[in-house]
Formats: C-alpha cells, structure tokens, sequence
C-alpha cells in the first residue's frame, strides 16, 4: 500500500497523538493515507476510534512489537 506521509509520535501521549494525527490528516489530500508511528498503549485504541469518528477510515492497525503500533490512515473528508 502507497503510503503519502508518515509521522512517528513515539513518546507522545493522548491527546497529543490523536490532535498530531488529525492535524496530519488536515494538511493531507483526501484518498491520502498516513502512516503514524506510535509506543503508547492507549493511544493505539483511542486514535483510531477517534479518527472514526471524525469520518476517516483506519485502514490499518498493526502490531509492531509489544511497545511499538503503526497505524494507516486514509483522508476521507
């Protein structure tokens, strides 16, 4: 999968991974995917739900290791 931007918030909490997220998103083209790079645990499921609910699509939600996820996200609107 073409990936159009990647930001890596490793060290980053909520809900500064969700707001550097969505900012992301707002710079980015619809149909443009984001990748982000994440190490905190509840940001792995409050980001997407999240960005759900602002009308993107998670694409992806990946497991990297035990403290690290990566999350694909596509602009829908």
């Amino acid at each position: 999968m073409k990936v159009d931007r990647e930001i890596d918030l490793r060290g980053e909490v909520c809900p500064y991974t969700f707001v550097k997220s969505k900012l992301a998103l707002e710079e980015m083209d619809i149909g443009e995917v984001l990748r982000v790079r994440i190490d905190y645990p509840m940001a792995a499921e409050n980001v997407p739900r999240s960005m759900e609910n602002e009308g993107q699509e998670v694409l992806e939600v990946k497991e990297v290791d035990k403290t690290e996820w990566e999350l694909l996200l596509k602009k829908k609107k």
